[in-house]
């Protein structure tokens, strides 16, 4: 989606924001917008503590479940006396019991996030995907917690409920955003391993980051931590990565590694190799991330957020 100067300025005012550097006011903002994710669990929950989701166990509990005819060694208590009446013969109650499910997010600031070419940095909009997350995990009674991470710094938080979980995390993000020196900076790996100490199973995780850093390492801690919990991962791109425009011209300087050089932007071999390399890093991220089992979504930073996920909700409707 190519947007006009005009519309982007009309966003970034919506969202008080400049779309490059990250305030409170624009993650507060997306608190009236959770209706749009679904975060429904779509596997066993493990956690032993009471919560807010149903769990695939059978037993007393507190959501009723269904009737079915009493077995030797069932609770009495749970008879069911209508419908025993009513068959004659005896029938008991199941219920489902509810669980806990933390949410865990892990978002990713690093240096190649700090690029965007029309509406937002990908960092910024990270940040917004994680805001959204979190609301919504408030909204669904669940703790939150996670690790927001840099090239600079990084915050690891335990589990918290309701808005002190969120508003924790959300200051998390902007701390780290903001940060630009220090030497408790982290890599995609790295952040993982200190996540995996954390996390709880049956735990739903989210990966907000453009993989940039996805190595042997980072796929490692990846395929322990989803053994038992539910991991989405959401890649964030720039389409400036993606293709170079196909009306540029002139020169750029490109600075890969230790090395400086000229590249003409009107090379129209340039530009096949170039979108062809990025596609392929593309469907080997995706690749390699689904074969651990995650779930795998992609998000634009120059298109609203809120736009792109109504698109996924009506599509699923």
């Amino acid at each position: 989606m190519t947007m006009s100067q005009t519309t982007v300025q009309q966003w970034l005012d919506t969202l008080h924001a400049n779309g490059v550097s990250l305030a409170l006011p624009e993650l507060l903002w997306y608190q009236r917008h959770t209706q749009l994710l679904d975060m429904r669990p779509s596997m066993a929950i493990q956690s032993k503590l009471a919560g807010s989701y149903l769990a695939k166990s059978k037993g007393r509990g507190m959501e009723f479940d269904e009737v079915r005819h009493y077995q030797p060694g069932d609770d009495v208590r749970a008879i069911d006396w209508r419908v025993t009446a009513r068959t004659g013969k005896v029938h008991t109650k199941l219920f489902r019991e509810e669980k806990e499910r933390p949410v865990f997010i892990l978002t990713d600031l690093s240096e190649t996030m700090r690029f965007g070419s029309t509406l937002l940095l990908k960092s910024v909009q990270a940040a917004h995907l994680a805001a959204i997350i979190s609301w919504h995990s408030k909204a669904q009674g669940d703790k939150l917690a996670g690790l927001v991470f840099s090239s600079h710094s990084h915050r690891l938080l335990k589990p918290a409920s309701r808005t002190r979980g969120v508003l924790r995390y959300l200051q998390a993000l902007l701390e780290v955003h903001q940060s630009d020196a220090g030497q408790q900076g982290l890599q995609l790996s790295q952040a993982l391993a200190e996540l995996r100490r954390l996390l709880r199973p049956g735990s739903l995780l989210f990966i907000v980051s453009d993989f940039s850093q996805l190595d042997h390492d980072a796929l490692r801690h990846l395929q322990l931590i989803c053994q038992h919990n539910e991991v989405h991962c959401c890649q964030v791109f720039d389409p400036l990565e993606q293709q170079l425009p196909t009306k540029a011209h002139g020169t750029a300087l490109v600075r890969a590694a230790e090395q400086s050089f000229q590249v003409s932007l009107g090379d129209q071999q340039l530009q096949q190799r170039y979108q062809q390399q990025q596609q392929q890093f593309n469907q080997g991220v995706k690749h390699q991330l689904q074969q651990l089992g995650c779930k795998y979504f992609t998000f634009s930073s120059a298109e609203p957020l809120l736009t792109q996920l109504s698109r996924r909700y009506y599509d699923n409707q």
